[in-house]
Order: structure tokens, then sequence, then C-alpha cells
């Protein structure tokens, strides 16, 4: 989806207010499980979008994504 007039997508301006919303849900969701500590590592990464100090796009966070339940599906790095 791209906003009118422009061809490199959506601009994700930045909000600190987002930033720590995000953040905070992430915190009350993680938990002991390898599956709420992923939604947490997520929530994190699409905050990062409306960071000013990070550098990313919605393309890198999916890689990631994708990355990290691979990773967890073959049962962590070492394997």
């Amino acid at each position: 989806m791209t906003d009118a007039g422009s061809d490199e997508g959506p601009d994700f301006e930045p909000d600190p207010e987002r930033v720590d919303f995000l953040r905070t849900v992430a915190d009350d969701v993680r938990g002991d499980s390898s599956e709420s500590k992923q939604l947490a590592n997520v929530l994190y990464r699409v905050s990062d979008l409306y960071d000013e100090d990070e550098d990313t796009s919605p393309e890198e966070i999916v890689r990631n994504v994708k990355f990290i339940l691979e990773v967890n599906e073959r049962g962590g790095l070492g394997r």
C-alpha cells in the first residue's frame, strides 16, 4: 500500500508515544513461552519503525521475523 503521490510507500514518522505504547505491550506479553517471546520481539521490531533513533523498514522487519521463526522451527541457532 502506498500514499497518494508517493512511489516509496508510507512514511513512518517518529512517534515516541507509539514507540512507548508498543514496547509497553511487548513487555506485558513477554512470558516464559517461546511464542510470547516471539510476539514481544515482533512488537519491539515494529516499534522501531516509529523510533527516530532506528533505521528500519517494514520489509526488513518481515525478513527478520521470518528468520526468527525459521530458527525457532529448527530448534535454535546451534542446530
